[in-house]
């Protein structure tokens, strides 16, 4: 599995905490892990991993989210974007694997496929205010 498609999976699992208790976020994992039939188990580490990894940081990465926008704070916010932001944010502060303009760039390509159609310049402008 691509590293894209990876992170197309962390985000519906980040986007799945918005509906489901955090204590349920294993359980609500299972269910979709047994949807990928064609995921290797390093694929799923790695999903699971990373997913599990933002969802402790959440708070954290909020506030970073927060401090960095005008009007738009994370309670208002449409939660597919803030999913999306959440992933990118994350990589880019605690995941060194992942290069910052390659977390914008997948963000933004997210944003394109699940947003609405201002969703990609939402994304971008958030996330480009966070790497100054």
């Amino acid at each position: 599995m691509k590293r894209s498609e990876q992170r197309e999976h962390i985000f519906r699992m980040v986007f799945e905490l918005e509906f489901h208790e955090e204590g349920s976020m294993l359980e609500q994992m299972q269910l979709y892990f047994e949807q990928l039939e064609d995921a290797k188990e390093k694929d799923l580490e790695y999903i699971r991993t990373k997913s599990e990894k933002i969802a402790e940081k959440k708070e954290e990465i909020d506030s970073l989210i927060n401090e960095n926008t005008k009007g738009w704070k994370t309670s208002r916010m449409n939660k597919v974007d803030l999913s999306i932001l959440r992933v990118a944010v994350y990589e880019m502060k605690w995941d060194d694997d992942v290069p910052v303009g390659v977390a914008i760039d997948e963000a933004v390509e997210l944003a394109k496929k699940y947003s609405s159609g201002e969703g990609p310049s939402f994304v971008n402008g958030m996330l480009a205010k966070l790497t100054d």
